[in-house]
């Protein structure tokens, strides 16, 4: 197995963000009351759409015009807070130099909206490596639904099984399981232990050779 697609969550993957994501959540949700625990944010808003996690917060009885407000001030607050922050994680741009010298296909499949993924990429000067980009907007199916993944993997011509997704989060691993990929696992926001499940597991992308994806397949 030679040719394959590389498939790249962003939050945790392209960017160590969710630190940044916990501040802007904390003061979003104490502005209006709300409270979560460490293990609420692991296993219920990490990976998720805002349309999920917003819900989950404030009560299942929101109207999408709440919703769709909730997030854009959420959204708006985390750029703020880590504008001053954000870098791409170790050896990425290096990584994403040796796909393009060896012609594999790119995109970005991430359950963020869409201001975030240009805010990232642009921040990180690295949207000329990802063409193909799907966000929150091109699905109706969060995470660890596999419908993002399989989505992309069709906007790429690849099938799922000939793909390599990149993700941090626990709904993420299992939406591209699920979606038949392989997953090389970002020891971001799980430890190597909790990203068991994975074909490999790497704590950013400064040891990921080649050989390393190949020997996955």
């Amino acid at each position: 197995m030679k040719d394959f697609a590389a498939i790249f969550d962003m939050d945790g993957v392209i960017v160590d963000s969710n630190p940044f994501h916990k501040i802007s959540l904390n003061q979003f949700s104490e502005k209006y009351g709300k409270t979560f625990t460490e293990e609420e944010l692991r296993q219920n808003l990490y990976g998720r759409r805002n349309s999920e996690w917003i819900p989950y917060l404030f009560g299942e009885d929101l109207s999408a015009e709440d919703i769709e407000k909730y997030s854009v001030e959420k959204e708006a607050l985390f750029r703020e807070i880590y504008k001053d922050d954000i870098v791409a994680l170790p050896g990425l741009e290096d990584f994403l130099k040796l796909l393009e010298s060896n012609s594999i296909a790119k995109a970005v499949a991430t359950s963020a909206p869409r201001e975030n993924v240009d805010f990232t990429l642009k921040m990180t000067n690295l949207e000329k490596y990802y063409p193909i980009i799907l966000d929150s907007s091109h699905v109706s199916k969060g995470k660890p639904d596999p419908e993002v993944y399989l989505k992309t993997a069709e906007a790429l011509r690849y099938l799922p099984e000939h793909c390599i997704v990149f993700e941090d989060s626990l709904p993420g691993v299992e939406s591209a399981k699920r979606a038949g990929a392989k997953v090389v696992g970002l020891a971001t926001t799980h430890s190597a232990k909790e990203l068991a499940d994975t074909d490999l597991v790497i704590d950013d992308f400064r040891e990921l050779t080649l050989e390393k994806l190949y020997s996955i397949f």
